[in-house]
């Protein structure tokens, strides 16, 4: 599709081949999250950091596919793998029969995984599907049946997963009884907490109040600690926000976890694989989580999960947990090819770009009161809108009418949080694609409020 130095605007979006697609859309397909007043963009071809949509328009893309696509849109690496095992085998039955494809992907997971200790890999197609699986794992090993989780979280749609969710009302609507033995514990949100902590000023204070909350409220009181199998966290939490808790956080709770013989488990699915600088986010915190949770860039857009676990908790008895799909030879290939390319540039591709996000969304937050926080590692930004800054208060219709205008001038975006918009661009954006996309993101933000 060749390489555009700005977007092309060819029709107003959507255009209208794009209408009517989406008109069938909604007709035939069952209801998810697509909303055709601020997101209606239907996708044709991409290369790079660029989509082309169905009526020939060409757009920077700031989104990732909800951050799948780190390497690039068909990064000719992964493009080139995929290929090349699409010529040999498809599917193997991975769980009931042996292909090396998917054992070299086990090795090379355990090899990059942060801990000094021996692990295990389990292979599956989905990032709900390996929380699923860690959670089995934690309960197999410990023998324990509770868990722990945090307010703002978001793990996934499917009942396990689910039961810990609590970034939005609607993804838990309808769906009483979710699984039993789950409590929820405050988050350490810096800008927004229960305790009205600025936790940018006192970090300390906030991260003592969410462990005392833990320890002295919820083990003291109702939870017993001795039945506690795991704390489930996103070390930096993606659907509620791009929140990123206090540095020292995630030590202090390791050593409460330790304490009471906790495990940890770090949902990885949306903040890993390079997308905050480091392969895995939790890098950043100095801990070394006993279960880690993988899937959305590990394959580059073809389907798979991975949980990365202490090789002492395998479950060691064959039929305990299993799948169809794990250990596919073809998602077991894109995924080999896309840790290859992450490591040779695009992970400190990302960490180098951290300080333009930083300062040009920092400017924009000194002239735009509509902005009340901005937060980041790498290539993962949260730019939340409020309506007061002293109130707080979300600013959400503005925030989709700002995507709308960002989609129309060519950048595409998600929202996430309640008001927040996420910029995640693909890791092998260059500093001037980089510069002509928040440049079109301060654009929209203008065309709302003036």
């Amino acid at each position: 599709m060749g390489e555009p130095e700005r977007p092309i605007i060819l029709t107003p979006i959507p255009g209208p081949k794009a209408r009517k697609i989406i008109e069938r859309h909604h007709r035939y397909v069952a209801t998810t999250t697509n909303n055709p007043t601020y997101a209606p963009l239907v996708i044709e071809s991409g290369e790079g950091v660029w989509i082309r949509d169905v009526d020939g328009n060409i757009l920077l893309d700031f989104s990732s596919g909800i951050s799948v696509l780190n390497a690039g849109i068909r990064n000719p690496v992964v493009q080139k793998a995929i290929e090349e095992q699409l010529k040999k085998m498809w599917h193997a039955a991975g769980t009931d029969f042996y292909n090396e494809k998917q054992v070299e992907l086990a090795e090379k997971l355990n090899e990059i995984a942060p801990g000094d200790f021996e692990k295990k890999t389990f292979l599956s197609n989905s990032g709900t599907e390996s929380v699923e699986a860690a959670l089995k794992i934690a309960r197999w090993s410990t023998q324990r049946k509770l868990f722990i989780g945090f307010i703002g979280a978001f793990h996934g749609r499917t009942y396990g997963s689910m039961s810990f969710v609590a970034s939005k009302p609607v993804q838990r609507s309808r769906q009483f009884p979710t699984m039993p033995g789950v409590y929820l514990a405050p988050y350490p949100n810096p800008y927004r907490n229960p305790w009205h902590i600025d936790g940018y000023e006192n970090p300390d204070e906030l991260v003592n109040r969410v462990i005392e909350y833990i320890d002295e409220y919820m083990f003291n009181r109702y939870v017993p600690s001795e039945e506690v199998a795991a704390f489930l966290f996103e070390p930096i939490q993606g659907e509620g926000g791009y929140v990123i808790p206090p540095k020292n956080f995630f030590k202090e709770l390791k050593k409460l976890a330790d304490e009471h013989d906790i495990k940890l488990i770090a949902d990885e699915v949306q903040s890993g694989m390079g997308r905050t600088g480091k392969m895995f986010a939790i890098e950043h915190f100095g801990i070394a989580p006993d279960i880690i949770c993988l899937a959305k860039s590990l394959g580059s857009g073809i389907p798979i999960g991975a949980t990365i676990f202490r090789k002492e908790m395998d479950f060691g008895e064959p039929g305990v947990h299993s799948n169809t799909f794990g250990g596919n030879m073809v998602a077991c290939a894109a995924a080999l090819a896309t840790i290859e390319v992450l490591q040779n540039g695009l992970i400190q591709n990302a960490a180098k770009l951290e300080g333009l996000f930083r300062e040009r969304l920092q400017e924009m937050y000194d002239k735009y009161e509509i902005i009340g926080d901005v937060r980041g590692l790498g290539l993962a930004w949260g730019v939340e809108f409020v309506k007061d800054r002293k109130t707080k208060s979300y600013a959400i219709e503005e925030r989709n009418k700002i995507l709308l205008e960002c989609l129309r001038r060519g950048l595409v975006l998600l929202g996430c949080g309640v008001s927040v918009i996420r910029l995640i661009p693909p890791l092998c954006i260059t500093d001037e694609q980089a510069k002509i996309g928040l440049e079109i993101f301060e654009e929209g933000i203008k065309a709302v409020i003036h």
